[in-house]
C-alpha cells in the first residue's frame, strides 16, 4: 500500500463542502486505516471564492470548468455533487467514458434517469458509488448491496426526508399548523425556499426508488411510484392520531410480493409504540424486513454537509481500496447480475389494501353521520371506529373521523369522491393510510 489516489470534485455546495471537510480534516485517519493517501487534486464550481475558506485554500487546482477534471489523466475518481439532471448526467457519462470511477449523491438523477449511467459503468467495469444519495450519513446502500446480500429483502419502510419529519414532529409537539412550521423550518435552514421536493414527497420518492431497485433486484420506473406529500395534514389530524394511539409520518414503503411489488410514498399513520414513530426532528430511519436476518433498522442524520459528505467519502475510500487491490472488474453497480429490465410490475395504489383514517368536515345535523356511513358501506368499507366531537352547536362544521378495516384503495377513492359531492360536506376529505396494528 501507500499509493496516492487523486480525486476531482465537481460542485462545491453543501455536500461538496462537507466532502472536502471530511477528506481534509480526517486525512491522517483515513491514511492510518487504509494505507492510502486520498489527494483532492482539483475542484470545479461556477463560483469559487477562497476568502475565509480554509479548505478551499488547500486544494491545488480550482476551476470553473468541470472538464478540466474529467479530462485530467491524473484524476482517478470524479465526484459529481452539483445535483439536478443536466449537465450532471453528461458529466458522469463523460467521466466514465474517460475511464474514471465516479461517486455521486445525485438521487434525483439516478432515480429518474440513471439507467444509462448504471449500464455504462457496468459495461466499462468501472465503479459508481452513490451511498450519499439516500439517508445522508446512514450506510444503507452498502448494507443492501453487500451486508444483506444473502437475504431476500421483502419490505422497506423509510422516514427518509428530514424536512418533512421535522415539520410533522413540530406540528405534534408544538400544536402548530403546517404553514407556520414550514416557515420556521425555512428560517432554520431545514427547508429550501421552494420546499416542494421535500414536503410533497418527491425527494422521498427518489430515494425509495433507488432502495427498492437495489433490494428487489429490478429497475423501478420512477413514474410508477405513487407520491403524496404532507401539505394537506392539519393539526386536527395530528390530534386525532394521538387520540388513536398513533403518529403521522411521511413514509416510503416498498414491498415485494410473488408477482408484483409496491413502491409508494404518502403520509402514513402508524402506532406510537412502533420504532419509526419515535424518529423525530430531522433524523431518518430505514426499516428492512428480510427473510433470514428478519428485521433491521438503520438510523441517523439523513442530510447535511458532514453526514452526506461522510457517505461520499466512504465511497471514495472504497473505490480507492478497489484500485489499490488491482481488481479488474467491479461488482454489479445495482448489486445484481440480471439484465436491467423491469420484471416485477408495480402495483397500482388503488389495488393496495390498507386500513384508512378518513376525516370529513361536515355540517353537524341529524342524519349526516349515517349518510356518510351508508356510502362507506355501499363500497364494502367496514368501519372499525368513529370519532365525532361532542362540543358544538347544530349547524356548525365539525370534523368526523372514521378508522376503517382493511380495504382496497379504489373502494376508498370511490366512496370519498361520492361523499365529497354531498352538500353537507364542506371540505375535501383527508385520507391517510394506516400501517400496523393499533
Amino acid at each position: 500500500m501507500g499509493k496516492s489516489i487523486n480525486v476531482g470534485i465537481i460542485g462545491y455546495g453543501t455536500v461538496g463542502s462537507g466532502t472536502i471537510e471530511v477528506l481534509l480534516d480526517n486525512k491522517i485517519t483515513i491514511k492510518r486505516k487504509t494505507g492510502i493517501d486520498i489527494n483532492v487534486k482539483s475542484i470545479a464550481d461556477l463560483k469559487i471564492n477562497e476568502k475565509d475558506d480554509k479548505y478551499l485554500k488547500e486544494i491545488p487546482i480550482k476551476t470553473t470548468n468541470a472538464y478540466d477534471i474529467i479530462n485530467d489523466s491524473e484524476i482517478d475518481i470524479v465526484v459529481e455533487l452539483i445535483g439536478g439532471y443536466n449537465p450532471a448526467k453528461q458529466f458522469i457519462l463523460d467521466a466514465l467514458k474517460k475511464g474514471k470511477h465516479v461517486v455521486t449523491a445525485n438521487k434525483a438523477l439516478l432515480a429518474v434517469d440513471g439507467l444509462e449511467i448504471f449500464k455504462l459503468a457496468d459495461e466499462l467495469g468501472l465503479h459508481l458509488g452513490f451511498e450519499g444519495s439516500v439517508g445522508g450519513g446512514i450506510p444503507i446502500i452498502r448494507v443492501i448491496k453487500e451486508d444483506l446480500v444473502a437475504n431476500n429483502i421483502n419490505e422497506i419502510y423509510g422516514i427518509i426526508n428530514g424536512t418533512a419529519n421535522y415539520i410533522l414532529t413540530k406540528m405534534d409537539l408544538e400544536k402548530k399548523e403546517f404553514a407556520e412550521v414550514l416557515k420556521e423550518a425555512q428560517q432554520l435552514g431545514y427547508a429550501e425556499a421552494d420546499p416542494t421536493f421535500d414536503v410533497e414527497g418527491i425527494d422521498t420518492a427518489h430515494k425509495i426508488t433507488i432502495l427498492a431497485t437495489l433490494a428487489f433486484n429490478t429497475v423501478i420506473p420512477y413514474e410508477k411510484v405513487f407520491v403524496e406529500g404532507i401539505s394537506k395534514i392539519k393539526q386536527v389530524d395530528i390530534d386525532f392520531a394521538n387520540k388513536l394511539g398513533c403518529k403521522i409520518k411521511l413514509l416510503a414503503i416498498a414491498k415485494k410480493h410473488e408477482h408484483d411489488i409496491e413502491v409508494r410514498v404518502h403520509p402514513t399513520m402508524i402506532p406510537e409504540r412502533y420504532i419509526l414513530s419515535k424518529v423525530v426532528d430531522v433524523f431518518n430511519a430505514i426499516y428492512l424486513v428480510s427473510d433470514k436476518v428478519d428485521r433491521t433498522i438503520h438510523y441517523g442524520r439523513g442530510a447535511g454537509a458532514k453526514p452526506t459528505g461522510s457517505a461520499v467519502v466512504g465511497d471514495i475510500i472504497n473505490i480507492a481500496k478497489w484500485i489499490e487491490s488491482g481488481c479488474k472488474k467491479s461488482s454489479p453497480i445495482l448489486g445484481f447480475k440480471d439484465k436491467y429490465t423491469q420484471y416485477y410490475p408495480v402495483r397500482d395504489i388503488n389495488d393496495i389494501r390498507s386500513s384508512f383514517y378518513l376525516r370529513f368536515n361536515a355540517l353537524d345535523k341529524p342524519g349526516v353521520l349515517s349518510k356518510i356511513a351508508g356510502i362507506l358501506g355501499k363500497y364494502s368499507i367496514s368501519i372499525s371506529s368513529a370519532i365525532q366531537p361532542g362540543e358544538n352547536s347544530p349547524g356548525d362544521v365539525v370534523p368526523l373521523v372514521f378508522m376503517t378495516h382493511e380495504t382496497l384503495g379504489r373502494n376508498i377513492t370511490n366512496a370519498v369522491n361520492e361523499i365529497d359531492s354531498l352538500d353537507v360536506v364542506k371540505e375535501k376529505t383527508v385520507v391517510i393510510r394506516v400501517e400496523g396494528k393499533r
